[in-house]
């Protein structure tokens, strides 16, 4: 039996990522993503099981490399510039627009149907909220952020917004107006603070 050709698995799986974030996992066909990955049938088959494996794999990958490229966004500035960054990171940038986000986009397909792809996305959620939440207490404490907030609670929304920002790039919104919803979002974890310092005495 002839052996599998040798390839680049990273390189592979960048390129799956790539299909199975445009197309969804039931719409990319095996053919799909042999085409996308430049690889041939066995070396799949030998390399990642099937199709669910490499999804898998795929999801995992994608999730690890988001959340790093998030945290490296929060740590930009002020606590409200580094949210802000974390919010926007990658959406001006057409190839993810176009490719979409897996994340959400598994979410979307698999709803919780499937235990192994709520694992890997509960766990990438639990770690984007807990990211989010620790800048917002930075920004509590520098005086930057409203005191009041419940941190773990802003975290969440964050999330939900990051999610919403995705789908809202995938659906043609420009990057002005990405930001102007971001900075929105922030105007009100400062608008309490804001507010209570005009009301003090002098």
């Amino acid at each position: 039996m002839a052996r599998p050709t040798e390839f680049d698995r990273d390189e592979a799986i960048a390129s799956a990522i790539k299909v199975f974030a445009r197309q969804g996992f039931e719409a990319a066909s095996t053919s799909d993503l042999l085409e996308g990955m430049g690889i041939a049938r066995q070396s799949l088959y030998g390399a990642f099981g099937d199709k669910r494996g490499l999804f898998l794999e795929a999801l995992r990958r994608y999730a690890a490399g988001s959340v790093a490229q998030m945290r490296e966004a929060l740590a930009e500035g002020t606590a409200a510039e580094g949210i802000e960054a974390a919010l926007l990171v990658g959406l001006g940038s057409s190839d993810d627009v176009e490719s979409g986000c897996l994340g959400v986009g598994s979410v979307v397909e698999f709803s919780r149907s499937d235990p192994e792809i709520n694992a890997l996305n509960d766990a990438a959620g639990e770690t984007v909220v807990a990211a989010f939440s620790a800048r917002v207490r930075d920004g509590v404490e520098a005086g930057e952020l409203d005191a009041g907030l419940d941190t773990d609670a802003v975290g969440r929304m964050l999330l939900v917004l990051r999610s919403g920002l995705k789908v809202a790039a995938r659906g043609g919104a420009s990057e002005s107006e990405l930001r102007d919803a971001a900075r929105l979002a922030l105007r009100g974890l400062t608008s309490i603070r804001s507010s209570s310092e005009c009301r003090s005495p002098p």
